[in-house]
Order: C-alpha cells, then sequence, then structure tokens
C-alpha cells in the first residue's frame, strides 16, 4: 500500500466487539438471509429488518456499519452451508472438484438473492468461509498437478461455469415461484408437446452435469 493511504475498510479487517445486549450480530445476519430468501435483495433495509427483530435500526447499526456490509456477512453466512469434501489424492481430483461444484451451485439454489452479489465481491471483502472455499478448490487443482502459475485459472474458469449456470437457473426459479405455479407445469403450459413424465428438475441435473463434465475434461486435457 503507498505510504499515506488509508487501508480499504472492511467489516473482515474491522476488529468485532460483542455489545452487551440481547442481540447479536449472528442473529442479525441470520434474520437478514431469511428476508433475503423470502424477499430477495431489494426488499433488505435496516429499518425492515429492525423491524423483523423487533429492534430499532439504531441496534442493529452497533453491530453491522451499514446494509452492504450486512450483505457481505449474509454471503459469507451462506458461504459457510457448503459441506466440502475432504481432499482425496490426485487420482480423485476431479471427484472432489466436481463435488465443490455441486455444493456451489446448490447454494445458489437454495438462495437466489446471492446470485449476482457473487460478482461484485472483491478480494478485499472475502469472507472466511468463502476464503475457504476458495483454498480447497485451488489445493485440488495444486494435487492434480497444475503449475502454480495456472491453478488460479482453472478454478476461475470452474467458477465462472458454475455461478453462470447457477445465476441462470437461480432466476429461472424464482420467475416460476414468483407465478404460484409448479416447474412441472410451468413448463408443460410453455412447451407444446412436453411428455408429463420428464421431470424438468432432472433436466437441469443433467444438463449441469454434462457441462460440468466438459468443462473437467477440458480443464484435465491441461494435465
Amino acid at each position: 500500500m503507498p505510504f499515506g493511504e488509508k487501508p480499504i475498510a472492511s467489516v473482515w479487517t474491522r476488529p468485532h466487539h460483542p455489545q452487551r445486549e440481547q442481540l447479536t450480530r449472528e442473529q442479525i445476519v441470520a434474520a437478514a438471509i431469511e428476508l433475503l430468501d423470502a424477499e430477495g435483495v431489494e426488499a433488505l433495509s435496516m429499518r425492515k429488518l429492525g423491524a423483523r427483530l423487533g429492534a430499532g435500526a439504531t441496534s442493529l447499526y452497533r453491530h453491522v456499519a451499514n446494509r452492504d456490509e450486512l450483505i457481505q456477512l449474509a454471503v459469507d453466512d451462506v458461504y459457510g452451508e457448503l459441506d466440502l469434501p475432504v481432499s482425496a489424492g490426485r487420482t480423485q481430483w476431479r471427484t472432489t472438484v466436481a463435488r465443490i461444484a455441486i455444493e456451489v451451485r446448490a447454494m445458489v439454489l437454495r438462495h437466489p438473492w446471492i446470485a449476482p452479489e457473487l460478482g461484485q465481491v472483491g478480494l478485499i471483502h472475502i469472507g472466511p468461509n468463502a476464503m475457504r472455499m476458495s483454498s480447497e478448490l485451488l489445493t485440488q487443482f495444486e494435487v492434480a498437478g497444475f503449475p502454480e502459475n495456472e491453478k488460479r485459472e482453472a478454478a476461475a474458469t470452474l467458477m465462472s461455469y458454475v455461478i453462470g449456470i447457477a445465476t441462470t437457473e437461480a432466476a429461472y426459479v424464482s420467475l416460476i415461484a414468483r407465478s404460484g405455479s409448479t416447474e412441472r407445469a410451468w413448463v408443460a403450459d410453455r412447451s407444446p408437446g412436453f411428455d408429463e413424465n420428464v421431470d424438468p428438475r432432472q433436466l437441469r441435473e443433467d444438463q449441469f452435469a454434462y457441462g460440468l463434465d466438459r468443462v473437467l475434461d477440458g480443464l484435465a486435457a491441461r494435465l
């Protein structure tokens, strides 16, 4: 950092001093995620969240500086849901990496609001849970045999595919949810000749798996 410049403020670098009161940061973040899941990012405000918690917005500001910080905390809390596989060695790197990709996609589909946020989080704002996932992914590509100058590109290529397709799926699933219809009925109404024995959700699973396999084929070819 050039001399005289102030460090970039971040919720992850600022010391966290728990307040001596009933409301905690963890409770605030949990309530924020519930609100985000139910109504989306546009509906989130400190005032609305305070009302949900039975507290004034001022009480929230003792724990979180602003709405942007709250979203950062919520995003990282959701990353904490990932069930990351244990490293399985060089011969199993592809299976392990695929498992991480599947976990990330499932996370986005459980919390559709997170999709656009993933592309806006800079390095200074990455939380510990997201760092843990990124570190594990890089470790897997290192174990696989990718050179130091290529493993980050490999990880970025994989995540670009996963987040890209999951973002599209999340928007699609959210649209159907707002319509009040089921996915099967929604697709049948818009697809003449649709086979009612076909499960649209399974089709999405198969499409994701196909694309994931082709991405991994391409990466494996580098070895």
